[in-house]
Parts: C-alpha cells; sequence; structure tokens
C-alpha cells in the first residue's frame, strides 16, 4: 500500500527561463514561502513527508529543476550554472518581498549555497540538507573527462524503465533500507510515469547522466561560501554514506570555518536521503530555524 498524504499538495506550472516547470504548494498561498529544492534524480513532490510533519501555517513550495520530475527538459543538455540562473529567478516568481528561506537537498542545497554567497541580499535563512560539494579535482584529470563527454555524446544514455511500478519500487526500498516499504512505493510513483503497456519510465531526463566536461572546482565553491551572509543550518545524516566518502574535506566539520554563520545539527537512523527517512526529525529542526509562521 502506497503512502497517504495528510494534506494534499497543490500542483501548479510556472515558466522559469522559457521552460515549463512543476510547482508544488502546501499550507497558505504566500509570496513569501519556504522554497524546498530536491535534490539529483529526486522530484518536488517526495518532500510530501515533510509537508505533512510541518505545522500547517507555514507556506511551503517545492519545484522540480529543469529536466526532473514533471518539469521541461532542456534540449541543449544541462549545464550546473543554469540552475543558479533558475534559482535566481524563482526567487524574483515566488518570493518578490525579497529575501527568500530556502531549504535544499543535495544537488539542491548547493545551488541554494552558492546563490546565497553570490546574491547574499536575497536569502533570509538556508536549511542545507546533506549539500557537502563535491571533491578537489585537479587539471590532469580535464583530458579524459572531455574524452568522457565527448563518447556520452555519441550514445547517448537510455531512459530508465521497469516492469511495474511495484518493482520500481522494491529497487526504491532495495537501494534504501532504512524506508518504510509505503514510502518507497510513494516515490517510485513521483520519480515515475506509466506507459500505455503497464511498464514505467523514469521521468528524469537521462542526459543528466551524461559526465559533465568540466571539472568541480572546490576552490571556486568555497569562494562563493565564504560571501554567505544569511545563517545556514548544515543537517546531515548520521548513518550518510556521502558525508563518510568525502571526509575530511568534504564533511561536516570542513565548513566551520567557511561558512560564518553555521549551525550543525545531526538526524539519528538517516542516511543521505534524510527528508525520506526521518521527515519528523527533519520538519522540527526546519520550524526551529525559521521560527514559527506569522498568523
Amino acid at each position: 500500500m502506497a503512502y497517504q498524504p495528510a494534506r494534499a499538495g497543490r500542483h501548479e506550472t510556472a515558466v522559469i527561463r522559457g521552460l515549463a516547470h512543476h510547482v508544488v504548494r502546501w499550507g497558505p498561498d504566500s509570496d513569501d514561502p519556504v522554497l524546498l529544492l530536491h535534490g539529483f534524480a529526486d522530484a518536488a513532490a517526495t518532500f510530501q513527508f515533510v509537508a505533512d510533519e510541518m505545522d500547517a501555517a507555514l507556506p511551503l513550495l517545492a519545484v522540480d529543476w529543469r529536466g526532473f520530475g514533471r518539469s521541461a527538459r532542456s534540449p541543449g543538455g544541462y549545464w550546473f550554472p543554469d540552475y543558479y540562473a533558475d534559482l535566481e529567478q524563482m526567487i524574483d516568481a515566488f518570493c518578490p518581498r525579497g529575501r527568500a528561506r530556502i531549504v535544499g537537498h543535495s544537488m539542491g542545497a548547493n545551488v541554494a549555497m552558492i546563490c546565497a554567497g553570490v546574491r547574499p541580499a536575497r536569502v533570509a535563512g538556508l536549511v542545507n540538507l546533506e549539500g557537502f560539494g563535491l571533491p578537489r579535482t585537479q587539471a590532469s584529470q580535464a583530458p579524459e573527462r572531455i574524452a568522457t563527454w565527448l563518447d556520452g555524446l555519441r550514445a547517448p544514455p537510455a531512459a530508465g524503465e521497469y516492469a511495474s511500478l511495484d518493482e520500481l519500487a522494491a529497487r526504491v526500498a532495495k537501494r534504501n533500507p532504512r524506508l518504510a516499504p509505503d514510502r518507497a512505493a510513494f516515490i517510485a510513483a513521483c520519480w515515475s510515469e506509466t506507459l500505455a503497456d503497464g511498464r514505467v519510465r523514469l521521468l528524469t531526463d537521462p542526459l543528466h547522466r551524461n559526465v559533465n566536461p568540466y571539472l568541480y572546482r572546490r576552490e571556486e565553491m568555497e569562494a562563493c561560501w565564504r560571501r554567505i551572509e544569511a545563517p545556514v543550518l548544515l543537517v546531515a545524516g548520521a548513518e550518510s554514506e556521502l558525508a563518510h566518502r568525502l571526509a575530511p574535506e568534504g564533511g561536516v566539520g570542513s565548513f566551520r570555518p567557511i561558512v560564518r554563520k553555521l549551525a550543525i545539527e545531526e538526524v539519528a537512523g538517516a542516511g543521505h536521503m534524510l527528508h525520506h527517512e526521518q521527515p519528523r526529525a527533519v520538519a522540527r529542526l526546519i520550524e526551529a530555524f525559521f521560527g514559527q509562521p506569522d498568523q
């Protein structure tokens, strides 16, 4: 049996930089919602678990990034700086009063951290769920990276397909054994579309799996993080495989000398997908960080 939401999200479409983006809202309509930014290959709708645990008076707005979930795909492929520009326009569109309150997971948190440093006046506060950046790279890696990218253009990856929604849900549960079966089934439905023959296809554009030809320059990311003026809450899963893999450079403690107004929390019984696994604990941290909603 699939997870039954405690309160239904309201689905909308918004055009961001020429592409139709899928939007989900919970709580009252507001021009000052908390923006929820999902991670790589995830979708806005899986913030449902957190939304169900939040104070109903707090307005929430989640967006599918371009090429993920039910947002439009980018015909020319995907370049990470596009997400910086997308987020800036999202803030313009959804938070016209000025400074945005943001919750980002993984890729979404990494995008938000850069934007908070580049546009410090636009961000009021940021909850970073497992957004640790990537390992530092070396210039010597460039030739192989570019060659891999060129090879990928010759043979684009195929869309992921499964025999049924149950098969996909089983795959989700196998990759994340901390998930309850009903949540795994709900996530599988959010991540896919059902085809005419009953098979299901992942909504994520397979072009996202192509290697980027540009190296990740951590020193440039850290330069942006140092410019963040807003308070930042960095939340890690106590069993996070990502934090362990990136340590010490990408570990939680490495952010202390870089981000000025930083608080750190750890969620017990959670790995990298902590908003799926421990949504109540994540919701309590978000509410405490942003304070009580306006009545």
